[in-house]
């Protein structure tokens, strides 16, 4: 999977290799006050697509998160688009300082992938599920269960990535994507998963619990 070794996410790269660049030509030439305001904003960049490691929990009917970031809202909805049934939908706000490499909530296959243009509200707002740039993707786990994982554009974001196709096979905790500088993902699990969060519960990507499944 990409990105599964490296300490930095690759999509990092074209940001941090010009500031790395700039940041010693500013030096050469000793313009301290620039050299020093371009190395801060590297440290800043490098350390927003940083890429760590997790340790997933193995029982395999635990949810986890799928970013790093704050609890905003846990309430129950009905989703059409995909899962055509009522679910519960878990909200996660990722501010520019959380590590913003997403991952797969459950193990399984994906069975669709679609992408929807729209706004760049701030990702907070509860209208930001709906009309904001978002990249939905559905997994199928065991026994059928089905888990949609959002991933929502912010006010500051501009590009959604996302490394999955329809019909792969993924594991819980992997690496799926990312969301360039702040943003929000939404998770929808089944009406009857016992949930293990509440709002304001801080969350990482791929290691917090966010639900068990019935």
């Amino acid at each position: 999977m990409k990105n599964e070794k490296s300490i930095v996410a690759v999509e990092g790269l074209p940001f941090i290799l010009p500031l790395f660049v700039l940041t010693i030509v500013c030096a050469a030439f000793k313009l301290i006050w620039v050299t020093a305001i371009l190395a801060a904003l590297l440290v800043f960049v490098t350390a927003f697509f940083r890429n760590p490691q997790r340790k997933t929990p193995g029982d395999p009917k635990a949810v986890v998160s799928p970013a790093d970031g704050r609890v905003i809202e846990i309430k129950e909805m009905d989703e059409h688009d995909f899962l055509g049934a009522r679910c519960i939908r878990i909200c996660v706000f990722m501010n520019v300082f959380n590590v913003h490499v997403n991952r797969n909530p459950i193990g399984g296959t994906v069975k669709a992938i679609r992408y929807f243009p729209g706004k760049f509200l701030v990702a907070s707002l509860d209208k930001a599920s709906e009309l904001n740039e978002r990249n939905a993707v559905l997994i199928e786990g065991t026994g059928g269960v089905k888990v949609l994982v959002v991933q929502i554009a912010g006010l500051v974001a501009r590009r959604i990535v996302s490394y999955l196709s329809t019909g792969d096979s993924v594991r819980k905790g992997d690496r799926f994507g990312l969301i360039r500088f702040g943003s929000r993902l939404d998770l929808y699990l089944p009406l009857k998963t016992e949930v293990k969060v509440k709002v304001g519960d801080k969350v990482k990507a791929g290691e917090t619990i966010m639900g068990v499944l019935s």
